[in-house]
């Protein structure tokens, strides 16, 4: 359904249940990890500092720098790194040099996506069982097996679809910040006095004194912003009126009361640093809130999986993976879709950052590396965006951008203290996504050009077929080709085994191009052959729901349609071998070989009926 057709209070309840489950889920445990390291002593101004320090970060990292600049660059409606890649590298494609850099770039971005969507996970579920800790040092050894298993829950419940219990999401999530709004309420009215933490004063009186020590620091305070690209990346979803609104109006002011609640308790309790979140109820309170937290926690991992779902299936049409098997989920909504290998990889990978790192404050260590990279490149981007697709004056440009960027280079280079402490865990996973994604695009590129040396142009092959035409047999042939104008060797395979050639011959070659949609009545390009033969051209952008029978009905080719029971879909099967040369390292040609084996069926990926569909092979060598 569009968001067109849902009301603004509907779309501003979605988005807080989707959008802000983890930055409003970050209460949990970015003020114990920010005193917690021991590099800042709990004292009173420190506590003012510290909590003047996170409404500030808030506020220029959220509210200014997402909330209000960001979200302005979206690519024809959708957000999120992807959608700026392809917005930027599309507005400075008569430089090759700076746009190849460019996407070089933006795919390690979405290569940090996934380390940070092992991190984030873990690191939410984790706090909010290990509330269990403050019920019963008892509990303890069970707070891990607890963890694995509502993750396993989780993971396993995404192939039925979450429709139904996504109807949920926002009144749970409204409820999670109604009522950290109310705690942190609560301890204000008992020390009013932490309000004037408010004032950017206490923030720089902090810095300036402590600089050292604020720079250290950085790496937990950055915690407090944990989930910030998901405003950005779920722009399509919601649009920019419910995103702000359910900010401004909900979640801003849910996250101050909470932090600065956070800030009067450790004013009465400084020994309440050892979990300020769960300290803030009265005993009988702690399980309603662990079971509440642990529900908020569910619903912010949910909205991270059903981001990489998404994404995933993006750099796929864009061309830097192989296809996957996807599941749709929904009749209604073609964006609700399910990949196994993505969910079960993610899950396994969560599992074990759970149990190698063991608690959130270990696992703190590991969250920030990625997810600054990620903002630091989010802030480039914008930089080439505004200045060369928007034509914006250099000078406005860098001063828009240039104060994000050394922000955001400051908090990435707070976390590189953290490295050897877990914070190359998440590096490593985004550097092997970014070496998957690369060899996967030059591996195409090696096997379009060993094809092209090798091709055949259509109209020639064909004029010379009819001079001497095989046996023409009742039905229609639609010929794959990855590159237009030449011959399928499906074609040329169906010529020398079985000598005829069918009544309508359709050659179909998809063209990706870097948009989000294209329209329906731009979709499709067809040309006449002559013969009873069409050459057609199937554009897509990288969110579009391809069903290539459909599309190609749509193009009412005359005398020409596709009957279930006579239309054949030829596939040309190629198989890839490694050869010493020119092109990847030896090893790089085997990896690619080796996911190019593994690809899921192109039959699956086009919507293809599966009875109509043969699939003739062929050798490429790399």
């Amino acid at each position: 359904m569009s968001s067109a057709r849902i009301s603004l209070p509907a779309l501003t309840l979605g988005a807080l249940g989707v959008v802000y489950g983890d930055i409003g889920t970050s209460v949990l445990y970015a003020t114990k990890e920010v005193f917690g390291q021991g590099h800042v002593a709990m004292t009173t101004a420190n506590v003012y500092g510290i909590s003047s320090l996170i409404f500030w970060t808030l506020t220029v990292i959220v509210s200014i720098k997402y909330v209000l600049l960001v979200l302005r660059a979206d690519n024809a409606g959708e957000g999120g790194l992807v959608a700026m890649l392809a917005l930027a590298s599309q507005a400075v494609v008569d430089k090759p040099g700076l746009r190849r850099w460019l996407l070089a770039l933006g795919i390690f971005g979405t290569s940090l996506f996934y380390g940070d969507g092992v991190i984030t996970p873990a690191i939410s579920v984790l706090s909010a069982i290990e509330g269990l800790e403050v019920i019963s040092p008892a509990l303890a050894p069970y707070v891990l097996p607890a963890t694995l298993l509502v993750l396993f829950l989780l993971f396993a419940m995404q192939k039925r679809g979450t429709g139904g219990i996504g109807r949920l999401f926002g009144p749970v999530t409204l409820v999670w910040f109604g009522v950290i709004a109310l705690l942190g309420a609560n301890q204000i009215l008992r020390h009013p006095e932490i309000l004037a933490a408010l004032l950017p004063t206490y923030a720089l009186g902090f810095i300036l004194e402590n600089p050292g020590t604020t720079f250290i620091i950085l790496g937990a305070t950055v915690l407090c912003v944990t989930g910030a690209e998901a405003l950005y990346a779920d722009l399509g979803h919601f649009g920019k009126r419910p995103i702000r609104l359910a900010w401004y109006l909900v979640v801003m002011p849910a996250l101050t009361l909470n932090y600065f609640g956070q800030g009067a308790l450790l004013l009465e309790d400084p020994q309440a640093i050892r979990n300020p979140f769960y300290l803030m109820v009265p005993a009988w309170g702690v399980i309603p809130l662990v079971v509440l937290a642990t529900a908020a926690t569910v619903i912010a991992s949910q909205a991270l999986i059903t981001g990489a779902f998404s994404v995933t299936r993006q750099v796929i049409q864009l061309g830097y993976l192989p296809r996957l098997h996807v599941q749709y989920t929904s009749a209604e909504h073609a964006g609700r879709i399910y990949i196994p290998a993505v969910n079960w990889s993610l899950f396994v990978a969560i599992a074990f950052a759970v149990v190698l790192f063991g608690s959130s404050s270990r696992l703190a260590g590991a969250y920030g590396i990625a997810v600054t990279l990620d903002m630091l490149i989010t802030t480039i981007l914008t930089f080439f965006v505004l200045r060369y697709a928007w034509r914006y004056p250099l000078v406005l440009c860098v001063f828009a951008t240039g104060v994000f960027f050394v922000i955001d280079a400051l908090f990435f280079a707070s976390n590189l203290l953290k490295l050897f402490d877990g914070g190359w865990f998440p590096l490593l996973i985004g550097a092997s996504m970014f070496l998957l994604m690369m060899t996967w695009c030059r591996g195409r590129q090696l096997v379009a050009q060993a094809q092209q040396a090798h091709a055949i142009a259509l109209p020639a092959f064909l004029d010379s077929v009819f001079q001497h035409p095989p046996e023409r047999v009742p039905g229609t042939a639609v010929f794959m080709t990855a590159n237009a104008g030449t011959v399928p060797d499906a074609l040329l395979h169906n010529l020398k085994h079985n000598k005829v050639l069918h009544e309508n011959n359709l050659f179909v070659t998809l063209v990706p191009h870097e948009v989000p949609r294209i329209p329906p009545e731009q979709r499709l390009y067809a040309s006449a052959l002559g013969n009873r033969c069409w050459e057609l051209q199937v554009h897509t952008g990288f969110t579009d729901d391809l069903d290539l029978a459909a599309t190609i009905e749509r193009a009412g080719l005359p005398g020409c349609r596709l009957d279930a029971m006579t239309t054949s879909y030829f596939l040309s099967r190629v198989i890839v071998v490694s050869t010493p040369g020119a092109g990847m390292a030896p090893w790089r040609e085997k990896l690619f070989v080796q996911m190019h084996r593994n690809a899921s069926d192109a039959a699956d990926f086009l919507h293809l009926p599966a009875n109509a569909v043969v699939e003739l092979g062929g050798k490429v060598e790399i």
